[in-house]
């Protein structure tokens, strides 16, 4: 085993003052900036800076290549950003060694012949170089060893298993849980990267060091689920889910702050409509209600509940025991109006029909939606896997108490939503628009996008006519799930 390298930024391995200053700062959207920088070193020690002394309004912070974005609680607060990133001296930031982590891996991936080929090395040599100076975020390893910079595949894996250890550009990763991939996969790990069960979720968090030993085979660790459903609380007052429709989510306000660990917000899509639900049935803003796309959902009370229906309009049927006495299986139907609460009687049921117009609806319930909390929010993250699963017929959901006022709202307006069409959305120009020509820039305006089926609740892809760009080369990759500082030396044995 050989001596450590100095960590980037540490004292024993100086920096340029002129690479440890802030170089730009440009607007992405109206509550986000982003900070650029001329390399790693400035980057760790901004978001070590920022960190320890935050900004005015500062939310969060997510650290990239050469780049540092920081998010604002308010307009006003994210333009007084650039001026105090602009004047402050990284020279100054001091980071703690980080801890060591170990995590055992077998070379045994899909891509190592491939890798050994691009790089002119053998097994071995893949082994030691790529694990002997790499340092490890939750998803991504940064390091100076330059000898295994490897393309990525040019038609990305669909599903790459949890645990798989990869390589692409001048960067390496563990992919915490089962995703599409288009990174080199060259072994496979059983350590668990993300764990709700330990006191830090992440195994390697921003600052940490580690070492990858080469093993011949794994042990099993096993680990908490990632996920929780809402169920297993002891009140028996609630919802049963008969159907989910096409998708129905939990979700509250969403988990800020912890992109660092590559935990995104999440919450709800249309953050308004929540909290108009939440409003109507006397719940505080942030409770939970249940989200769900193009109608479909059907549910039936447990004990009489207050409701609320907001988002996407659409038909909302409720049927409950009545009409003929001697049939049982007759029931009674009435018709509610969205965006006004109501109630929902014990026994009877409530769907949610086809939206006329928009795509996500809301069902809000007084109490709010009852679920295990994670990192501070019961919401869904279908990127991440954390919080409830998504809603399958036969869960029950239970009333919770997240209520901010003894009685409820009056009817609201709904505000109009996109119908049959076009539909026109209002753009603000992101950091990279220079990147484009005047005509490209035009052109996306002027043209119309088709939304394609590989949509999600994650991005939305557009079809339409190419835009030419007017410069070549990529961003470097953005580290969305954290970065750590440079890792000790380790041989191929480890």
């Amino acid at each position: 085993m050989g001596t450590p390298p100095p960590a980037p930024g540490n004292p024993a391995s100086p920096v340029p003052s002129a690479a440890l200053k802030v170089l730009a700062v440009r607007a992405v959207g109206t509550t986000v900036v982003l900070a650029e920088l001329s390399g790693l070193p400035g980057v760790l020690a901004l978001q070590a800076l920022l960190l320890k002394h935050p900004l005015p309004g500062q939310v969060d912070v997510l650290a990239a290549a050469e780049t540092v974005l920081v998010m604002a609680d308010s307009p006003r607060a994210a333009r007084r950003m650039p001026e105090l990133l602009l004047a402050m001296d990284l020279a100054v930031q001091e980071r703690a060694e980080g801890r060591l982590v170990t995590i055992d891996t077998v070379y045994d991936g899909e891509d190592l012949a491939e890798v050994e080929t691009l790089t002119g090395l053998g097994p071995d040599g893949v082994v030691a170089a790529a694990f002997g100076g790499f340092a490890p975020g939750f998803g991504y390893m940064v390091g100076e060893n330059q000898v295994l910079n490897v393309p990525r595949r040019p038609s990305p894996r669909t599903a790459v298993p949890a645990g798989s250890v990869a390589l692409a550009g001048s960067y390496s990763a563990v992919y915490p849980r089962q995703s599409p991939g288009g990174w080199q996969l060259i072994g496979r790990t059983a350590a668990l990267m993300w764990d709700l069960g330990r006191e830090q979720p992440a195994l390697a968090a921003p600052g940490d060091r580690v070492q990858f030993r080469p093993v011949r085979e794994l042990i099993d660790v096993a680990g908490t689920d990632e996920g929780t459903k809402a169920a297993g609380f002891p009140r028996e007052a609630g919802l049963r889910i008969l159907s989910p429709g096409l998708q129905s989510l939990i979700q509250d306000l969403g988990r800020p702050g912890h992109t660092g660990l590559g935990v995104g917000t999440a919450g709800a899509l249309d953050r308004s409509s929540l909290r108009r639900g939440n409003r109507l049935v006397g719940n505080s803003p942030p409770a939970a209600a249940v989200e769900t796309v193009a109608g479909g959902l059907q549910v039936q009370a447990v004990g009489d509940q207050i409701l609320a229906v907001t988002g996407a309009p659409a038909s909302l049927t409720i049927k409950g025991p009545g009409g003929d006495p001697e049939d049982e299986d007759a029931y009674l139907e009435r018709h509610i109006t969205p965006a006004e609460p109501f109630v929902l009687l014990d026994g009877e049921l409530l769907t949610i029909g086809p939206p006329e117009q928009g795509f996500r609806s809301y069902l809000a319930m007084r109490g709010g939606v009852e679920a295990e909390q994670v990192l501070g929010s019961r919401s869904t993250d279908t990127l991440s896997g954390l919080g409830p699963a998504p809603l399958a017929a036969g869960d029950f959901i239970h009333a919770g108490d997240a209520t901010a006022s003894r009685v409820v709202s009056n009817p609201e307006v709904q505000p109009d939503f996109p119908g049959k069409g076009v539909t026109v959305l209002d753009v603000v120009p992101g950091p990279r628009e220079d990147w484009f020509g005047a005509a490209a820039v035009e052109s996306f305006y002027a043209q119309e996008w088709e939304v394609t089926p590989r949509s999600n609740r994650i991005g939305m892809r557009l079809a339409g006519q190419a835009l030419e760009r007017n410069r070549q080369g990529e961003l470097a990759s953005w580290t969305s799930r954290g970065r750590c500082r440079s890792a000790a030396v380790s041989g191929s044995g480890g």
